[in-house]
């Protein structure tokens, strides 16, 4: 059985730790993650994307 459970990162965090967890639970390099987040919340007129990032930070556990 896997402990790979998404929580927020605080090692590797520069805000809240929302996209490096997201990274570490999928597997894949926290800066890609957060270029691609930050491309995305442009794209989409910044709104949604930031609406996003504070319910992840509400609802995702810390490590």
């Amino acid at each position: 059985m896997s402990d790979n459970k998404l929580k927020r990162s605080k090692s590797n965090a520069v805000i809240a730790g929302v996209c490096s967890g997201l990274a570490k639970y999928f597997g894949w390099d926290a800066g890609r993650v957060r270029l691609v987040y930050v491309l995305l919340s442009i794209l989409s007129a910044g709104f949604p994307g930031t609406l996003v990032y504070i319910v992840l930070w509400v609802v995702m556990p810390s490590d």
